[in-house]
């Protein structure tokens, strides 16, 4: 099955946006997933300009290169978080503001119907993105959590994230989050509740990106069959478990690229996600998106593994399905005689 195979340049934002499309078409992708930060996509100055989003297309036409997806995982992640200094870092200035919490997330929720204007303009039908999460930090349940304040927090995920949501309909757009620990959807079943908050309508499904599910245990596999209808996106990420005995799958509070670590990211193929099972199941449920790389790996050098990650996609993603069984050869052979 022909599936698009992009770079999300999330990672790479601090490059200026023509010199990553000018590495991305030496390395063989066939777009970019721009991401709202850095100077590769800028919601404000897409709304004002009337010239911004085809400058845009016109940039990644010099390279070979076509978008179908924009990203702001960012701003996405202040709209339903416990807001502290930490958002400050990764929040432009006019969402930020005087840092209010309430303040904050107001301007976080309005900077996401802003980008989904921005989409639009820009011609793509797909924004992917975080929700952050008021009930996160409850996770352990201790002290003791009742049910009324998780059922809480995927209220107020639904109250925060349904006008957006309004926009996104209006505009024909589908918002896909990235289900992710500390985002209000982290698994399977966190999922659905959240699916289940916003009434299952449909503007509202996933980015799908196995390395956040394989170092909890959650199969990246049943994760699609699940969720069939929802598959709006796909970031090819891989991850490894390293317990050692010493080590949990909570991180331990060491960073990333430690090797004391519990898990960590991997370069798409160097770690245990097992991405042609994953194939086969976006081929069962008819899945045509991008194949979006989004390279994360403290062990090995970027470009190197960038490159690397193309070619992997290129050779285990990218087989179409059958169309027959194979057997059926055999009857239809046997008719001719």
């Amino acid at each position: 099955m022909s599936r698009p195979v992009t770079l999300f340049t999330g990672q790479w934002a601090d490059l200026p946006i023509e010199s990553i499309c000018e590495k991305a078409s030496k390395w063989g992708y066939d777009g970019i997933e721009l991401p709202c930060w850095g100077d590769h996509f800028n919601v404000q100055q897409a709304l004002k300009d009337d010239k911004y989003c085809q400058g845009r297309h016109d940039l990644l036409a010099k390279y070979g290169l076509k978008v179908w997806a924009i990203s702001n995982h960012l701003v996405g992640q202040a709209v339903c978080d416990v807001i502290d200094e930490r958002h400050k870092l990764i929040l432009p200035d006019h969402v930020w503001g005087d840092g209010d919490p309430k303040g904050v997330k107001d301007r976080a929720a309005k900077e996401m119907i802003d980008t989904a204007h921005a989409a639009a303009k820009l011609g793509v039908k797909v924004v992917n993105g975080f929700t952050g999460s008021s009930i996160w930090h409850l996770l352990y349940s201790f002290p003791p959590v009742s049910d009324a304040m998780i059922a809480a927090g995927y209220k107020d995920f639904a109250d925060r994230f349904n006008p957006i949501l309004d926009v996104f309909k209006k505009l024909g757009l589908k918002f896909g989050l990235e289900v992710h620990p500390t985002e209000i959807a982290f698994d399977i079943y966190s999922a659905e509740a959240a699916l289940e908050a916003v009434g299952r309508r449909p503007e509202f499904g996933f980015n799908f990106d196995p390395s956040h599910l394989i170092w909890q245990f959650v199969d990246p596999v049943a994760f699609i069959r699940a969720f069939p209808d929802r598959i709006y996106h796909m970031h090819v990420k891989d991850a490894a478990r390293t317990l050692d005995g010493k080590s949990g799958i909570l991180g331990s509070h060491i960073n990333f690229g430690d090797p004391r670590r519990g898990w960590d990211f991997r370069s798409p193929g160097r770690g245990q996600v097992d991405f042609q099972a994953i194939a086969r199941a976006l081929n069962e449920i008819g899945y045509t998106g991008p194949l979006s790389v989004e390279w994360e790996d403290p062990g090995m050098d970027r470009e190197f593994g960038a490159a690397e990650a193309v070619q992997f996609i290129k050779t285990n993603m990218s087989f179409p399905p059958a169309g027959r069984l194979f057997d059926q050869a055999f009857a239809e052979g046997q008719a001719k005689n």
